[in-house]
Parts: C-alpha cells; sequence; structure tokens
C-alpha cells in the first residue's frame, strides 16, 4: 500500500482534529469513524487506501483519537505526526479483531460512519459498537467547505497548473488526430506541470461535446469542431484543478456558434459576479441560468452551475437551484455553466472561484473566450 503524506502542518491538523470532535458533540455523536479517504487526509495529511482489512480513525468525543490500522500497512503512516497529534496508533495483524480495537476506543454508541466507508466494514462496525449509526459528512462538511489560508493558496497553485495546461492546447488539438490521442497528450502535461496525477482529461470534440461527462474516443478531430476540454487534477498539497475551456478548429461548420457562445460568457461572468457573502448557492446558479434561457438555450443546460472543491473534485458547497446554504468567505466551488446541442456542438466554461469578504477570486486566469486553433 502507498499512502501518501503531503506537506503537514501540525498546528492546522491539531486544530481540525479538535474542531471536528467539537462538532461531533454539537451533532450529538459519541465518536467519528474515519475511513481512508479525503476526511482522513483532512484530518491527519494522510489519506490512506481502503482495502479489505480495515483502516479507521477513531474520534471519540472526550477520548483520545486512535488510528486503527493493519500492521502491514503501518509504515505507510510513517509521516503522520501521531505524537505531536495526540493520536494512539493500534496496529493489528491478520487474524486479530480490528472491530474490538474500534470498539475499545469508541465512548458510547452513537457514531458517525465515513459517508464513503465500505459497506463491509460499516456493517460489522454496526454489530460490534451498535446500530445507532448516522455519516460523518453533516459534521465534517461545515468545517471542509470553509477553506483556510494554506488551502486556498494550494488551489491557487492548482489552479495555475491547470492554466499552464490550457495554454499549450495549441501542441495538440489539431485535425487528423483522435481526443484519446490529444487526452494522452494532456494527461501527461497536466502532470509535466506541476499536478501528482491526471484526475481526469475530457476532449470532446463536434458532436461529442454535446454530451457533458463525454471523456475521451476514437472520434478524429476535424477543421470546423468545436472542442469542450474539461481537465484537472491533485497537487502534492492535495488540492484540486478543475478547469474548462472552449476551443474552434480554424472557421466553426455551425452558423450559430459564435453568438450562442457569447450566451455563455455572459452567463458565467454573471455567476461569478453574484458571488458573495450571504449570497445563496442557488442565486449563484439562477444568475446563470436566467441568461441562458432567456436567450431560449435553457433545456440545453442540463446541470447544475458548479460544485465544491479541495482535497475532493467534487465536494459541498454545490452551486444548484434549491440550495440555499448562503456563502461564506473561504467557500471554493467551480462555476461552470454550459451549452450543449445534441448532435451537433457543446461549450462549458469553468473556472475555480473562492468567496471572499466582498466577492469572488479566480483562481483560473486563462481567457474566457471561444479559443480558435489552427486548422
Amino acid at each position: 500500500m502507498s499512502t501518501h503524506v503531503g506537506p503537514v502542518d501540525v498546528d492546522a491538523l491539531r486544530a481540525r482534529l479538535d474542531r471536528a470532535t467539537a462538532a461531533a458533540s454539537i451533532a450529538g455523536v459519541d465518536a467519528l469513524l474515519i475511513a481512508p479517504g479525503s476526511d482522513l487526509r483532512y484530518l491527519i495529511g494522510a489519506g490512506g487506501s481502503s482495502f479489505e482489512r480495515l483502516t479507521c480513525l477513531v474520534l471519540p468525543v472526550g477520548g483520545t483519537p486512535v488510528l486503527v490500522v493493519p500492521k502491514l500497512e503501518q509504515p505507510g503512516y510513517a509521516g503522520v505526526p501521531t505524537d505531536e497529534l495526540g493520536v494512539e496508533m493500534a496496529p493489528w495483524v491478520d487474524g486479530e479483531d480490528p472491530y474490538a480495537l474500534v470498539k475499545r476506543a469508541v465512548t458510547g454508541s452513537r457514531t458517525a460512519v465515513s459517508d464513503m466507508m465500505p459497506a463491509l466494514h460499516t456493517l460489522r462496525l454496526r454489530d460490534v459498537v451498535g446500530p445507532d449509526q448516522v455519516l460523518t459528512g453533516p459534521v465534517l462538511r461545515e468545517l471542509r467547505m470553509r477553506k483556510d489560508a494554506a488551502e486556498v493558496a494550494a488551489l491557487r497553485k492548482a489552479g495555475a497548473a491547470i492554466d499552464r495546461v490550457h495554454a499549450r492546447m495549441a501542441e495538440w488539438l489539431r485535425p487528423g488526430r483522435t481526443e484519446a490521442e490529444v487526452g494522452a497528450d494532456i494527461a501527461a502535461a497536466i502532470v509535466a506541470e506541476g499536478h501528482t496525477a491526471a484526475d481526469f482529461v475530457i476532449v470532446g470534440s463536434g458532436p461529442n461535446g454535446a454530451s457533458p461527462h463525454h471523456d475521451v474516443s476514437d472520434r478524429v478531430i476535424e477543421a470546423g469542431d468545436v472542442v469542450v476540454v474539461d481537465i484537472g487534477g491533485p497537487v502534492a498539497e492535495g488540492y484540486n484543478s478543475d478547469s474548462t475551456r472552449t476551443y474552434v478548429i480554424g472557421e466553426p461548420r455551425h452558423d450559430d456558434v459564435w453568438d450562442t457562445y457569447a450566451v455563455l460568457q455572459a452567463a458565467q461572468r454573471a455567476a461569478v459576479e453574484a458571488v458573495r457573502p450571504g449570497v445563496t448557492c442557488s442565486a449563484v446558479d439562477a444568475a446563470a441560468r436566467e441568461i441562458i434561457a432567456d436567450a431560449g438555450f435553457g433545456e440545453f443546460f442540463v446541470h447544475r452551475t458548479g460544485h465544491g472543491i479541495g482535497l475532493d473534485v467534487h465536494e459541498e458547497p454545490y452551486i444548484v437551484g434549491g440550495n440555499d446554504l448562503p456563502l461564506e468567505p473561504g467557500m471554493a466551488f467551480s462555476v461552470e455553466p454550459g451549452i450543449y446541442l445534441p448532435g451537433r456542438w457543446g461549450a462549458r466554461i469553468e473556472d475555480i472561484v473562492v468567496a471572499t469578504e466582498d466577492g469572488a477570486e479566480s483562481v483560473n486566469h486563462r481567457p474566457h473566450d471561444l479559443v480558435v486553433l489552427p486548422a
């Protein structure tokens, strides 16, 4: 097992552990049971991996945090400052019962279990600790939604890195190449420009651009194609980039491209300008959606305007109709309206923004224009 331990700020991690247990107390649970993943990385600096062997951070209210971990995987957590954080290591070997170690660390019977805890472990923990279980998501989201200065700096770093990839698109995106060939070059550049991995690469050319989550295919890119490129990945600190720009190969073959794209630009700009503390997520969504609908394209904007981002590419807050959560400084999310014309072409513009005391800071700085590449 490979457990990446990123840059560690012991004081920040200790404060997060304290806030998490305080939030658990307010939520009326006796302990948080944290599986490997982004929540674990947020709290101790290492995300780990989930297998059939149980790894679980137990955060009891009023007790000592305990990291239950298979002994064979314990070396992967060597970079975690457990002593400074006051976290007790509880390694176990095959043949021992790790669920009993969790039970021993829990005070009480009402627990909050990681949203992504495998059912294999969730059901065993229910048998051992008790059936009164809820999810950790509602407990931890209040912490994770509000990024601190170091987290915002990591998002800026990720944004700058993905901007550098978009700036190089003319190197790869040209007629005669398949989407998959272009995607492979982009994935390599994502790493070369400062990410630890390419988490996703969407190259949607021509009619494929009308599918928001297309991926790549063997379709050969042609002159006149409009191409949606949505790319991102994590930097060393674990925080993610996610940016979409739309390109056209020479003169677009469809007569409606320029006017329609101008509507999309106006919608994306209006949504960003709507961001400020106290404004609801649904109001930001409406700012983009109303412009697109008024222009006659409402049925072709088929997804929410944005999603939160941080250690996960998609996390709260979600910028969607019906979400009346007021924005607060430090909340980071995408603003990415799109217009998708089935069988013809599509377009999307996406930036990551961070709510500030009086507006929004974008971490992406590439132009929003439809970028014309040589045919």
